[in-house]
């Protein structure tokens, strides 16, 4: 990440380089960003993520994944000086009205509550430069002291211990950095704040429909200083609409991009060991390359210079591996104009096999991570009478077994971790759905061949009759895939003793 110093005098330059006073009649000038103070806007946010990994893999199902998100957020300028702003946005991991029948297309949205839940927070006030850059967040202290609160208590208060504890660790290291640089927890709640900056200038400026202007920085990834290249064009304009549109290109240069990377593709050789030791000279001379590309359509209005709609890809190939992002923000009370990339509107999607458990919240709210504090107790002995007395209730969660249709050990094309993905089979999917509805905020066990190799809270129904299990060894995780492979193996889950 750049300096927030760096970032200001980069965006200086690009005032400078952008304004031209000679410039032709046909040119028109974009006003400088002016917002309104106390207006709360609406934004529609699409984003998707296609990760290809098909030269690390023969089967075609295991080799790519989609996932896509749907939100509807909100911003208000609080405040405006000649320094900055003060911006707060309200954030929500609901899908939009009308799309509650496409939940299980939209994973990114389950993902996005882990993340508000875990940060314990659904709004964010920040102070920003007069383009709407975020420089600083309010709450920080607040927002670390529930993170390191949560981290410390395991299921049901109890403090972790183990390979728990060691997963806790890896927490306390993310905290660490959140602590040294805030602006992280802006990055994961609301990227939407950047892109949309990135189209907006507190000077005015003047610019030629289709003449390019280039600009050139320094990143920095992982202490590798990496030059970006940034083409600036004003593609059109609309004088009914009053607005232009402008396009963004952006490329890093490719050996500096591709020393930053060594690392991670060295960390992704390791996890295809046998795999690597076969590839010829050539395969691993194009591994060992990587390059970064950035393409972005911005319509600025010509009112008060703000951004009305963006459309951004991103494209990173490292590895063997190929990994796109789509985001589109679209500000609701204006008609869409740019067009979408498909995969933000298809029906069918290729979706990763696994099933994502929401951290134990489905309410939103500054304050959340005080109630979390106090996690759902285990279940007594009389808690457990009282439920088996109705026999309803009882025959509803007494313990279940389940049919497995498949069982295979892939990697992470996110993380580079081994999973065990079972998919079961559409009946025993059914009656999983309904154990899981019927034991919600309560511990269970799931068991194969009478070994526990599980224990999870459930936090929410899961519906897909998918389950991984994860945080283990890869040899162990093969294992038990061979065991679940033999004729009437099942998975015995249960409430947890």
């Amino acid at each position: 990440m750049t300096s927030l110093h760096w970032k200001r005098f980069v965006w200086f330059c690009l005032c400078l380089t952008l304004f031209h006073p000679a410039w032709s009649a046909d040119g028109i000038e974009i006003p400088g960003y002016a917002p309104a103070t106390g207006v709360e806007r609406s934004y529609r946010v699409q984003k998707a993520t296609e990760t290809d990994m098909s030269f690390w893999f023969d089967k075609p199902g295991a080799s790519a994944m989609t996932v896509r998100g749907a939100f509807r957020q909100a911003m208000t300028v609080l405040s405006r000086d000649e320094d900055g702003m003060r911006v707060r946005w309200s954030l929500s991991a609901d899908l939009p009205e009308g799309m509650a029948s496409l939940a299980d297309n939209y994973h990114m949205n389950v993902l996005y509550r882990n993340s508000l839940t875990a940060y314990g927070t659904a709004a964010l006030e920040l102070e920003t430069d007069l383009n709407g850059n975020p420089r600083d967040l309010s709450g920080v202290d607040q927002i670390v002291a529930r993170m390191r609160a949560m981290a410390a208590d395991g299921p049901g208060g109890v403090p972790a211990a183990g390979a728990s504890a060691a997963r806790q660790s890896g927490v306390y290291d993310i905290i660490a950095k959140l602590e040294a640089n805030p602006l992280q927890i802006v990055a994961a709640l609301v990227p939407e704040a950047q892109l949309l900056a990135t189209g907006q200038s507190y000077q005015a400026e003047a610019m030629e429909i289709g003449q390019a202007s280039a600009t050139l920085r320094d990143e920095d990834y992982g202490g590798v200083s990496v030059p970006v290249t940034s083409t600036w064009t004003l593609e059109s304009t609309d004088s009914t609409a009053r607005t232009a549109t402008l396009s963004l290109s952006e490329a890093a240069d490719a050996a500096a991009f591709s020393q930053s990377q060594q690392p991670a593709i060295a960390n992704l050789m390791s996890g295809f060991a046998e795999r690597a030791k076969n590839l010829t000279a050539d395969q691993l001379a194009s591994l060992k390359r990587a390059s970064k590309r950035r393409n972005v359509e911005l319509v600025v209005s010509l009112d008060d210079g703000s951004t009305l709609e963006a459309s951004e890809i991103v494209t990173v190939e490292a590895g063997g591996t190929t990994l796109r992002t789509y985001t589109h923000i679209q500000r609701e009370d204006i008609p869409a104009s740019l067009p979408l990339p498909a995969v933000l509107t298809a029906k069918d999607l290729q979706t990763p096999d696994l099933h994502i458990e929401p951290l134990p919240s489905a309410k939103a709210g500054p304050g959340i991570l005080d109630e979390l504090s106090i996690p759902p107790a285990p279940p007594t002995a009389s808690q457990d009478t009282t439920i088996a007395a109705d026999n309803n209730t009882a025959k509803a969660i007494a313990p279940v077994s389940l049919e497995v249709k498949s069982a295979e050990v892939t990697l992470s094309p996110m993380s580079y971790d081994h999973g065990l993905n079972i998919k079961l089979t559409p009946e025993s999917a059914a009656t999983f759905r309904d154990f899981t509805q019927a034991v919600l905020g309560r511990q269970t066990q799931m068991l194969i061949n009478d070994k526990v190799v599980m224990e999870p809270w459930m936090r929410e129904p899961i519906m897909d009759g998918r389950i991984v299990l994860a945080g283990t060894d890869r040899k162990d995780l093969e294992a038990l895939a061979e065991q679940l492979k033999v004729s009437g193996v099942k998975i015995l889950v249960r409430l947890r003793p």
